[in-house]
């Protein structure tokens, strides 16, 4: 795995503070990374990842806790990838709940599905794509589906199953997915460890209830060898990997349509799962 160390850099992209009406009519805001050189071609489309923060945080919780946003600018001025706007969200609805040394799971999980069941397609998706170049004709359901290859969910942590969520939810609306430290919970509370069979059985099940193919996705996951998140996020990427008919896994991220990363000695931060984003970064929206 290639790392990434900070360069300083003069074509730099900007932030933008995006504000929306989220989930039960909360006020809220999603930070926007828009590249280098965005506002001078009005007529270029730009691809978009949205990514999630973790347990606790909020839409400037990447931007405050790593390097990513130099990380964007440097591998996109390098031309390691392909410029893309990155939208960073928040999946409370009505802000973080958390006690010192101790996670309140069921809140956790019952803001996650506030957030893709009332908020992600309904309000997040018109909002930020109604507001930027991206590849959408309009904002109806029906736009946002067809521009779906241009679309990718990724987070870190709650934001990874986040993004198992949109997998299985919203395959119509994502093709793209980069979730990192983090396992599904679409059965149960940590069911990438616990029920890792029936956890694959429910993902390539529902590939095929939303009319998709193997070769409509691509899955991008990656954590650390010491990283809190491990056992469950590989128990569950192996048991996807033995239903090769439907998740294609190849070491080489060009190839195939599920990739893992396990980083050596990494931890449960923002700090490694930057490096496995950059990692990635070049392979996400293929041209």
């Amino acid at each position: 795995m290639k790392l990434f160390a900070y360069q300083d850099e003069d074509r730099r992209g900007t932030l933008r503070r995006l504000d929306y009406v989220g989930a039960q009519g909360a006020r809220k805001y999603a930070m926007l990374y828009l590249p280098y050189g965005y506002d001078d071609d009005p007529e270029r489309r730009w691809n978009i990842l949205y990514l999630m923060h973790g347990g606790g945080g909020n839409p400037d919780a990447w931007l405050d806790c790593c390097q990513v946003k130099n990380m964007l600018d440097r591998s996109f001025s390098a031309g390691e990838a392909e410029p893309m706007i990155v939208v960073f969200p928040c999946f409370y609805t009505h802000g973080a709940r958390r006690t010192p040394g101790k996670v309140d799971e069921a809140f956790e999980h019952g803001s996650v599905l506030t957030f893709q069941n009332e908020e992600l397609t309904q309000r997040l998706l018109p909002a930020v794509e109604g507001a930027v170049r991206g590849y959408a004709e309009g904002t109806s359901p029906e736009a946002l589906k067809r521009a779906r290859a241009h679309r990718g969910f990724g987070g870190f942590s709650m934001g990874s199953v986040n993004t198992w969520y949109a997998f299985s939810l919203h395959l119509d609306y994502f093709s793209v997915f980069l979730p990192l430290s983090g396992d599904c919970w679409a059965l149960e509370v940590m069911g990438g460890r616990k029920c890792s069979a029936e956890t694959a059985a429910h993902l390539r099940d529902r590939v095929y209830a939303l009319g998709f193919t193997p070769e409509d996705f691509r899955i991008f996951a990656a954590t650390g060898t010491d990283d809190i998140a491990s056992p469950s996020l590989s128990a569950q990427i192996e048991a996807m990997k033995a239903l090769s008919d439907t998740f294609r896994f190849d070491k080489d991220p060009a190839q195939g349509n599920l990739h893992y990363l396990l980083g050596k000695g990494m931890v449960h931060s923002y700090e490694a799962v930057n490096q496995y984003f950059y990692h990635y970064l070049p392979y996400l929206f293929r041209k």
